[in-house]
């Protein structure tokens, strides 16, 4: 047996629901590396986060399979390992094992194949190095420029260095000049996501229609196109598929916060040093609502038709970030007591924020709170993060008149609003669960008696 044919290619992996492409930002390895199982071979960006690929096979790197800001569709190749020479594995490590044989599992950077299944995945060259041609115009390594210099000529000028062609296309496709677009990627490559910033900066509007026998629409004066690509295609579709397939029904309630801010305030004076957000409260109060109303924390099995109610409470937290929104999981926050709520939701809102959160970070809640309030706002109607089966928002707290005792006062008060499936429970669940989420709001020692 060949060499050749003992060749491994690792394909590129579902890095995660929804997500069916992914660009690689940079190359960890070389062609002629020698490279060991769960290695970490490449960091790409998905539409929901930067992450690194480890390689399931050891061996040495023949192939890198695309370029420093291409985007490869998932299943497709990525690298191509072959053995040691003479055919032998480095001690202890097997070229692959029985699961990544079945081509399925877990190998993302902190999830390896040591451990539950496993996926396939790739890799891309370095810029200096051409191991193959790719499919990319003239300024890509081993192009035009790569002749040149291997013939001892000046390489010439290049205006914009662009190696991915879907890039190239986007650019093509809506009229942007490469030629005044800054580069992110390494070595100044252009990336999608800059062309994409074009086009949504303000000179960006495009001056003239553009080329028909690429089949965009003409636009008029002033139009600004903005491509439905990435996170933002990821948070259309999703939306999209809740609203034609969930029958969802939303209810709400005006609550006297007073009482919420207080107790926040006594325990934030009490523990200055691990203080507490009005969130992590909320987010408190929603897990002892669960408790009670476990119907909530569920989701609907189409296919088998079932109603799966969740062992554990997977709270999704919303969180505006400059990719568009976001919602990471906490796992099993049920478990977690008041204050390391309040940790967790800092730090993994500030590594959304950030773009450093794992795919599988972003997915599996059972149940979402959404904090509205922060953009100014009283009220929604928010559309269910599929599959899960409800969603609680909170609008901003502000002054308002309220009866207390029967006497008119000023109070801090604030909207809750509880989209539901209405497949997983009736209205008088729903209302129960919002009722005592109020309650406690109102009266945060309603909470100490339920946990």
């Amino acid at each position: 047996m060949t060499i050749v044919e003992r060749t491994q290619v690792f394909l590129l992996p579902d890095l995660g629901e929804g997500l069916s492409e992914a660009e690689i930002v940079e190359w960890r390895v070389a062609v002629g590396d020698v490279v060991t199982v769960d290695q970490s071979v490449v960091e790409v960006e998905t539409a929901k986060a930067v992450v690194d690929v480890p390689c399931p096979y050891a061996g040495r790197v023949v192939t890198l399979h695309g370029a420093a800001g291409e985007v490869r569709p998932v299943g497709q190749p990525l690298i191509t390992i072959a053995p040691l020479d003479g055919g032998d594995e480095p001690a202890g490590h097997a070229t692959y094992r029985e699961e990544e044989r079945a081509g399925s599992g877990n190998v993302l950077i902190g999830y390896g194949t040591g451990h539950g299944t496993a996926t396939r995945r790739r890799r891309r060259p370095r810029l200096a190095v051409a191991p193959e041609p790719l499919d990319a115009g003239p300024t890509a390594s081993g192009g035009a420029s790569g002749a040149a210099a291997a013939s001892g000529d000046p390489a010439p000028p290049v205006a914009a260095l662009v190696i991915s062609p879907i890039v190239r296309r986007l650019a093509r496709e809506h009229g942007v000049d490469l030629d005044t677009v800054r580069g992110t990627g390494p070595g100044g490559v252009i990336r999608r996501a800059d062309v994409e910033a074009a086009l949504t900066a303000p000179a960006a509007r495009l001056a003239a229609v553009p080329d028909p026998q690429v089949g965009s629409a003409p636009v008029g004066d002033g139009d600004v196109i903005v491509p439905l690509t990435g996170v933002r295609k990821v948070i259309a579709d999703k939306l999209s598929r809740s609203r034609r397939e969930i029958p969802e029904v939303t209810i709400w309630v005006d609550v006297d916060a007073t009482g919420l801010l207080e107790t926040r305030a006594a325990i934030n004076a009490a523990t200055p040093d691990a203080p507490v957000s009005i969130l992590a409260l909320l987010a408190r109060i929603c897990l002892s609502g669960l408790r009670r109303f476990p119907q909530l924390n569920a989701r609907v099995d189409t296919e088998a038709q079932r109603i799966v109610q969740s062992a554990g409470v997977h709270l999704g937290i919303a969180a505006q970030t400059d990719r568009g929104l976001l919602v990471p999981v906490l796992r099993d926050a049920q478990r977690l007591t008041t204050a390391e709520l309040a940790a967790e939701l800092a730090s993994t809102t500030a590594a959304a924020r950030a773009g450093s959160l794992p795919p599988a970070r972003l997915t599996g809640g059972t149940f979402t709170l959404n904090n509205y309030g922060v953009f100014g706002v009283d009220g929604s109607t928010p559309i269910i993060n599929h599959p899960e089966a409800a969603l609680l928002g909170v609008g901003r707290i502000v002054d308002k008149p309220w009866v207390v005792d029967g006497q008119l006062a000023v109070r801090k008060v604030t909207q809750l609003s509880l989209t539901f499936d209405h497949r997983v429970c009736d209205g008088g669940v729903a209302g129960g669960f919002l009722r005592h989420v109020a309650d406690c709001v109102e009266r945060p020692a309603l909470l100490i008696a339920a946990v």
